[in-house]
């Protein structure tokens, strides 16, 4: 199982995702362009001491991150929730960046059933921050999986 972030734009959420990869023994796959260094003081703040346990892959191109992998696509126009998908060991967690999420190319290029929204009850709420949105989705995912001990 993993985390791949396509395009993310600010490192304190890509720190918060780092954090959430290094508790749970999951890589993380960055794919470019990024919107900041990972020099930032603000990735590495928010990763807190824990960049040496985390497995970080960049790449430059999102064909290169998603390859044969089970992928579930996150977006806020999929119809189907993540709570009714069927998450396995070896799955792949693709978010896009936080101003306009996944590229259409990228939704295009995968079938409709592999993507997958988070439910808001309230129409208030624009969206969920992209760090909340990778935890939610990912111990639910590592639950399914038999992977939480």
């Amino acid at each position: 199982m993993r985390i791949v972030l396509v395009h993310p734009e600010i490192p304190g959420n890509t720190g918060s995702i780092g954090r959430l990869c290094a508790a749970t023994g999951t890589p993380l796959w960055l794919v470019e362009p990024l919107g900041f260094s990972l020099e930032d003081r603000y990735l590495k703040r928010a990763g807190l001491d824990y960049w040496p346990w985390i497995d970080v892959t960049v790449v430059d191109d999102w064909r290169a991150a998603l390859t044969d992998d089970r992928l579930w696509l996150f977006t806020a126009h999929a119809e189907q929730s993540y709570v009714d998908a069927d998450f396995a060991e070896g799955d792949a967690l693709v978010f896009g960046c936080e101003s306009v999420g996944l590229p259409a190319e990228l939704l295009d290029a995968f079938p409709a059933e592999r993507r997958l929204r988070i439910p808001m009850v309230t129409t208030h709420v624009r969206s969920l921050n992209l760090a909340q949105c990778a935890a939610i989705t990912l111990y639910e995912a590592r639950r399914q999986a038999g992977l939480l001990t």
